[in-house]
C-alpha cells in the first residue's frame, strides 16, 4: 500500500524507538587521516540559473575521484549542505549527474551540496568484481564517502547543524555505513536499499568459499548501521514495484532505525525517478536544512 504523501505527515516522526540489531558492527576499520590534503583540482565551471557547477577531481585516499561542487552563483549562502551519492542502475545516471538538477535547483535556496563518483560508476563494475576483495573495496569506499564529507565542510559558508546525505541503491548503503562512522550529517534520505550486502552480492561472480565470504561480508551489513544514526533524521524511499528490494526489507530497515524515522513506498520501480519522490524528498530537505 501506498502511503500517503510525505507533507502531510512530517508530522508523525516521533515514533516509537526501534529495538536495536543484535549485532555491534565495527567502526574502527573506517578511520582515516582527516588532516590528508583533499588535492582537489577544478577543471570547469559553469552557471546554471543562480547555481554555479564546478567540475573537480578530489584524492579522498590513493585515486582521484570526479565529483560536482554546485553552490549558489550570486547572493547568501543559506549555510545549509548535501551530500548525495548515486545508485547502481541506467548507465546515464550511474554517476554524480544523478542528483546534479536537484542540486542545481537546492542552489537557489542558498543550498550547498556535494555530488561524486564511486567505484560502481565505472564500466561494468558489478560484473568485474572480484568477491574476495568486495569486503576491502567497502572499507575504501566508505573512507572515500567520508572524505567526500569533508570536501562539501570545506566549502564556504556552510553550516555544519545544517547538513544532510542523500543516498540512492549502493549510494545508499554505503552511505549509511560512512554516516554511521561519521556521524557529521543531521538528517538523511535512503533510496532503495537492501539491507544485506549478500542480498545483491550473488548476482555475478561466486566467492570460492560462499560461508566464508557471507561471514566477512555480513559484519558491516548496511543494516547494522541505521540505529547509530539516532538523533538524527531519516526518511526512507521505497519502491512497490522494485525487484531488488522487497517490502520485507523495507520493513527491515525500517524496525532497525531508531526515531525520529519515516518512510514513504511510491508507485515505482528500483529507479525512483518520478517526480512525486523528487518533490518528497525536496519537501523533506527544506523542512530539516530550515529553508525558506
Amino acid at each position: 500500500m501506498q502511503n500517503p504523501p510525505l507533507r502531510s505527515l512530517l508530522a508523525l516522526l516521533a515514533l516509537p524507538l526501534a529495538a536495536a540489531t543484535a549485532a555491534e558492527p565495527p567502526l574502527d576499520p573506517f578511520a582515516y587521516d582527516s588532516a590528508a590534503p583533499l588535492r582537489v583540482t577544478e577543471v570547469g565551471r559553469e552557471t546554471r540559473g543562480t547555481a554555479l557547477v564546478r567540475d573537480v577531481i578530489f584524492v579522498p585516499v590513493d585515486q582521484p575521484v570526479k565529483a560536482y561542487v554546485v553552490a549558489p552563483a550570486a547572493g547568501a549562502q543559506s549555510g545549509a549542505a548535501i551530500l548525495y551519492v548515486h545508485w547502481l542502475g541506467e548507465p546515464e545516471t550511474t554517476n554524480r549527474t544523478e542528483f546534479l538538477a536537484e542540486a542545481v535547483t537546492l542552489a537557489g535556496r542558498g543550498v550547498t551540496s556535494v555530488l561524486v563518483d564511486t567505484m560502481w560508476a565505472a564500466s561494468k563494475w558489478y560484473s568485474k568484481r572480484i568477491p574476495e576483495e568486495d569486503y576491502a573495496q567497502a572499507v575504501h569506499q566508505v573512507i572515500e564517502l567520508r572524505r567526500a564529507m569533508d570536501l562539501l565542510l570545506a566549502q564556504p559558508g556552510i553550516d555544519p547543524a545544517r547538513v544532510a546525505f542523500v543516498g540512492h541503491d549502493f549510494g545508499a548503503m554505503y552511505g549509511m555505513i560512512a554516516s554511521a562512522a561519521d556521524r557529521r550529517a543531521k538528517t538523511y534520505v535512503f533510496m532503495a536499499a537492501t539491507p544485506h550486502f549478500a542480498d545483491w552480492f550473488f548476482f555475478a561472480r561466486q566467492p570460492k568459499d560462499v560461508a566464508a565470504y557471507r561471514a566477512q561480508i555480513s559484519a558491516i551489513d548496511p543494516v547494522l548501521y541505521v540505529p547509530k544514526l539516532a538523533p538524527a533524521r531519516i526518511f526512507f524511499q521505497f519502491a512497490a514495484h522494485d525487484e531488488y528490494v522487497s517490502a520485507e526489507e523495507a520493513a527491515e530497515y525500517y524496525a532497525a532505525a531508531a526515531v525520529p524515522k519515516h518512510m514513504a513506498t511510491y508507485n515505482a520501480g528500483h529507479d525512483l525517478h518520478t517526480a512525486e519522490v523528487a518533490a518528497d524528498r525536496v519537501a523533506w530537505l527544506e523542512q530539516e536544512l530550515g529553508l525558506k
